[in-house]
């Protein structure tokens, strides 16, 4: 027997001393765990990348991973047996690979494993035959018929053949062919492909499941919230949004999302951030949506119906179904420190009395929701992306009015969703007094904090400070009750009436 070969349409043949088996009979479970950071992860700004520039799933892997559970029907014999799966996932970890035989587990064993992942191509096949007699189809004119040329195949690149014949050497143009004839070689796959020696006591049909890690798998959670035209309530959905880049397909798959720190060791450059909660379970959702439940210090989501998954594809699942009328609280906020002096904590005090008098005059809003189930929820919810949306009562549309994210967030915690600044208050922060007794080792400071609401309404707005120059600080002075964040940030809640200012002072003494 002989092949011909053209181009990538080589005709190859697979060892007849297997059995192959493909995904044609088989039963999926598919378990997806996700390492993606929600702030900087969107799958469908990857999605449209991806389109535009395939390279780049090669370039920026899927922050995720997944646990393939494979059943197929093989038929085995007495004794040592030789058994392929196709079809299997390119993002693959071999060393994760397991073979079980549901049927015979106790009297069938694996003697060895194999992951054959040099998938035959035009140009992998010629390399296997150099040195070896092939005949080439060469091209000429119209009016002629292709010309053949026999000989023992010398090299072979991209651009051409070198052919050793019985009147030379020729070197061949590729774009001169028309077809390569090549002697049948055993062993050549097409696909990535397991191989398993398994050792058999019952011969027959057997039900064999496979299970192994591959890349190319991640998911995210996106929440849409509605709020009430009085900013009291909201109706909550939850969407997940699956990737999978994974070389495979799953079709009518059981789906599972874990939620939590699992950890897996990665080459450096892998890594991705990971936050995910450790709380207690709630409830199940009803058939055909996902149930979830407490697993070991993590959180399983499982789909109550089959799913099909194909490769190089983005499915959205309902996470859960809507809660509607859940209480909301907006919020106002001044932080009238300037960015970048916000976060910022010096190896000593620091002593510049400008540092720190520029002012932000932007007001931030700020939406409330507490995850009890008093108020509808009380459920752990998986990071991802928030969504906030109001409808507009002239034409009764949604319109959309902030997004935030979230990291994981277990039950009866809070969630603050930030949505943006508001137009009609703005704040106003200086520096009204500065004292350095560097001998003694102390500063004063004092600051007037003004906040104007151009609202017919009233607003409370929580003014926000950090005491920045230094980790010992006393408030000596202030206008207004303060309440203590942490080791460095005060917030002074105030009430300010309709198209009125409402003015703050405070001053603090550092000493070190």
């Amino acid at each position: 027997m002989r092949m011909t070969a053209l181009g990538l349409a080589a005709a190859l043949a697979l060892s007849t001393c297997a059995q192959t088996t493909q995904t044609s009979d088989s039963k999926f479970a598919l378990t997806v765990y996700s390492t993606a950071d929600p702030a900087t992860f969107d799958p469908q700004d990857l999605a449209r990348q991806r389109l535009m520039n395939p390279y780049l799933r090669y370039q920026q892997p899927l922050p995720g991973y997944g646990v393939v559970r494979e059943t197929r029907s093989i038929d085995l014999k007495p004794g040592e047996n030789e058994v392929k799966f196709t079809d299997v996932a390119s993002g693959i970890d071999p060393t994760t690979v397991s073979f079980e035989s549901l049927t015979a587990p106790d009297s069938t064993s694996v003697l060895e494993q194999n992951y054959e992942y040099d998938v035959t191509s035009t140009d992998k096949l010629l390399q296997k035959y150099l040195g070896k007699e092939v005949t080439l189809l060469r091209k000429m004119s119209a009016n002629q018929s292709p010309e053949l040329a026999h000989g023992t195949l010398l090299s072979s690149d991209s651009g051409s053949i070198v052919l050793q014949t019985k009147s030379g050497v020729e070197v061949i143009q590729r774009s001169d062919l028309a077809g390569i004839t090549l002697a049948d070689a055993g062993g050549l796959i097409t696909k990535p492909t397991l191989v398993w020696k398994i050792s058999a006591e019952k011969a027959g049909a057997h039900d064999a499941q496979v299970m192994y890690q591959t890349d190319g798998l991640t998911w995210r959670a996106d929440y849409n919230i509605t709020i009430n035209a009085n900013d009291t309530a909201c109706d909550v959905g939850a969407w997940v949004t699956l990737l999978n880049e994974s070389g495979a397909s799953y079709p009518n798959a059981k789906l599972k999302l874990v939620a939590g720190d699992v950890q897996r060791i990665q080459p450096p450059q892998q890594i991705y951030s990971r936050r995910f909660d450790m709380a207690a379970s709630k409830a199940n959702v009803g058939a055909g949506g996902f149930a979830e439940k407490s697993f070991f210090e993590y959180h399983l989501y499982t789909l109550g119906r089959e799913t099909s998954i194909e490769n190089n594809s983005t499915k959205q699942i309902e996470l859960f179904p809507a809660h509607t009328n859940v209480p909301v609280e907006k919020t106002y906020v001044y932080y009238g420190l300037l960015p970048e002096y916000r976060y910022f904590i010096p190896p000593e005090p620091n002593q510049d009395r400008n540092l720190g008098t520029q002012s932000n005059k932007k007001v931030d809003i700020y939406l409330l929701l507490k995850n009890t189930e008093k108020n509808g929820m009380g459920m752990p919810l998986p990071a991802g992306r928030i969504r906030v949306y109001k409808r507009d009562d002239a034409d009764k549309s949604l319109e959309f009015i902030g997004e935030d994210i979230i990291q994981h967030t277990p039950k009866d915690e809070e969630v603050m969703i930030k949505l943006g600044s508001a137009f009609d208050i703005v704040g106003e922060r200086k520096q009204t007094d500065f004292n350095a007794n560097y001998d003694g080792h102390v500063i004063t400071e004092s600051y007037e904090i003004k906040v104007r609401n151009h609202k017919k309404e009233a607003v409370k707005v929580i003014v926000k400070e950090n005491l920045f120059r230094w980790v010992n600080w006393e408030i000596t002075k202030s206008s207004d009750k303060w309440e203590k964040q942490d080791s460095r940030t005060i917030h002074i809640p105030v009430e300010i009436p309709p198209d009125g200012e409402k003015t703050v002072t405070y001053t603090v003494k550092y000493t070190w």
